[in-house]
């Protein structure tokens, strides 16, 4: 007699593995409140941090400006006006934008002079300044490093070089930060590089030369930028996808444009570059309140294993928000975190030995630097517009607010890709215009319109490498890209510097970094209301089915005009 088998009820056991469904940690965080009263107070958390970004990356240009209308300071001509002592002085100079040189000054025994009554004539000669300078007070009121160093003429290009060592301390700190954020977190990322910049700035004070004064800002430049993005990050992980787009630009439309927008004054109102050195720097030693206001990143909690800690972190967004999570949700969770499997970790390598991604990878750089040297130049070129530096600063500093609140509006409608090329193309334009249009207003208003062209290109190319690049290389490829902005901030002050050779070399130059930057944009995919890539194929896929006219709001369309075709084809 046959043993009789039990039989196997397949759509039972299919029915028992469908009873779990998995759930990741946006869909907990959504349950806990999407944005409600404890994202918002995050949101307002940010205000500092952005003033802080502000204040690390600009307050240098109003320590270090000298007034390019200066001419050698004559000790025994105190006594008389300054244009009596510039003409009685200073040779003229033809070629030079100010018609005097700026360089030098007549020999000649001016107690005698004084007395006779003598004018200048050819038999009096020339030499470079013995006692210093003197500036015009007029564009800049107050002593600056390099006035008070004597930061022109022949180390003209002291400024230039101090901005660079600075940006150089900013390449240091984006690995040191992003490590220290990695290995113990996003609080102690944002207290420690915020800690680094007060002392930075602090100690700058005491500086007496080139040397000491650059080793200070290198050490400012540690916290440049980590001060800020440590806690944009830390923002947008307590914050549901739905409103990552309005959170990711509208802190900085508010904050960072505030910021930029006063520095001017509060510099003004300072009165010397050692004052504006301690007002930009010391309130940066708030930070230490820092962990027992803010939260720690769940996320970061979740790839340490704290699973229960980053739990008691939704818990305490829904007690705020006053919703409740579901306590079959979070079991599921657990079970979902459990279940997952381990995914595979690559490095930057994996990148570069795929053609297609390494493509979209260097053009991903290539661009983001294009835009950085861009933005970075156009800021440090107002001191030479022949106009009130102060103003100019203001102007180009307001396009920030303006041109995020519209990014946030049109980004996924235009997409990246043309929305970078055409931006782009508007800055050549507009750079190239400065050229023949002459100095003053009219070149300060195209340098403003410029600027407001390449927020946009920066803003959407920050979002758009997070969108390429695949899930397992997106960490490491997205930091790469950022610290190449880091390297291009060291080549745009000689950009400017060149001014001091050929006048229209910097914006020639901006305008054709500016063409460069949209040719890489054209050979990138579009990516907006697409999936984004989890692995390499995805993202391979994306890169292969790239189409060059590809813009969104343009797509129902055209999927309709091609549904009516085909509809046609098959009537007849």
């Amino acid at each position: 007699m046959k043993k009789e088998v039990p039989r196997v009820d397949k759509d039972n056991v299919a029915d028992k593995k469908e009873e779990f469904q998995s759930v990741d940690y946006d869909e907990l965080l959504s349950s806990a409140g999407e944005f409600g009263r404890y994202q918002f107070l995050l949101f307002i958390a940010t205000f500092p941090t952005n003033v802080y970004g502000a204040f690390s990356y600009f307050s240098q240009m109003f320590m270090t400006e000298a007034s390019p209308n200066h001419w050698c300071w004559i000790p025994e001509l105190e006594n008389l006006t300054e244009i009596d002592r510039r003409n009685l002085a200073i040779p003229a100079d033809p070629e030079s934008p100010f018609r005097y040189s700026r360089c030098a000054a007549y020999v000649a025994n001016w107690s005698e002079v004084l007395i006779t009554g003598q004018k200048p004539n050819s038999t009096w000669g020339v030499q470079t300044c013995q006692h210093g300078w003197e500036f015009n007070k007029s564009e800049i009121p107050y002593p600056t490093v390099s006035s008070e160093f004597g930061w022109v003429c022949d180390k003209d290009s002291y400024q230039a070089t101090a901005q660079s060592i600075f940006f150089m301390g900013s390449i240091v700190g984006g690995f040191l930060i992003g490590w220290i954020a990695d290995r113990y977190g996003r609080i102690p990322a944002i207290v420690s590089c915020n800690l680094i910049g007060f002392v930075g700035g602090v100690i700058s004070i005491f500086a007496t030369d080139f040397l000491q004064f650059s080793a200070c800002r290198f050490l400012f430049g540690i916290s440049y930028d980590n001060c800020m993005m440590m806690m944009y990050l830390l923002v947008l992980e307590y914050v549901a996808p739905k409103y990552r787009t309005l959170v990711a630009n509208l802190p900085p439309a508010i904050f960072y444009t505030l910021a930029v927008v006063t520095l001017p004054w509060i510099s003004l109102a300072c009165g010397h570059w050692k004052t504006i050195s301690l007002a930009t720097s010391v309130p940066m030693l708030l930070v230490v309140i820092a962990p027992f206001i803010l939260p720690e990143s769940p996320r970061w909690l979740l790839s340490k294993g704290r699973v229960d800690d980053a739990i008691n972190k939704i818990k305490n967004i829904s007690k705020v928000n006053k919703k409740e999570v579901p306590q079959g949700l979070i079991d599921q969770f657990k079970k979902t975190i459990e279940n997952n499997d381990k995914q595979e970790s690559y490095g930057i390598m994996t990148i570069l030995k795929n053609p297609m991604i390494r493509k979209a990878f260097i053009s991903l750089c290539v661009l983001f630097m294009c835009s950085m040297i861009i933005f970075d130049a156009l800021i440090r070129t107002i001191g030479g517009l022949e106009f009130d530096f102060f103003l100019s600063f203001t102007f180009v500093s307001m396009t920030e607010f303006p041109s995020l609140l519209i990014l946030t509006l049109i980004l996924d409608l235009t997409g990246r890709k043309w929305l970078s090329i055409v931006f782009l193309v508007n800055v050549c334009v507009f750079s190239v215009m400065c050229i023949f249009i002459g100095q003053g207003l009219p070149s300060v208003i195209c340098t403003v319109i410029a600027r407001f062209s390449v927020n946009f290109a920066i803003n959407a190319t920050q979002q758009w490498a997070a969108e390429i690049l695949p899930t397992p290389v997106r960490g490491s490829g997205t930091s790469i890209v950022h610290i190449c902005s880091y390297v291009s901030t060291i080549i745009s002050p000689y950009i400017v510097y060149s001014g001091n050779f050929v006048t229209w070399l910097p914006h020639f130059i901006i305008g054709c970094t500016a063409l460069l930057g949209a040719s890489c944009a054209f050979m990138l995919p579009e990516t907006a209301g697409k999936d984004i890539p989890h692995t390499l194929k995805d993202a391979e896929d994306l890169m292969s089915n790239q189409k060059a006219f590809d813009i969104p709001f343009l797509r129902k369309k055209t999927d309709e005009l091609a549904g009516n075709t085909n509809a046609s084809f098959e009537m007849n």
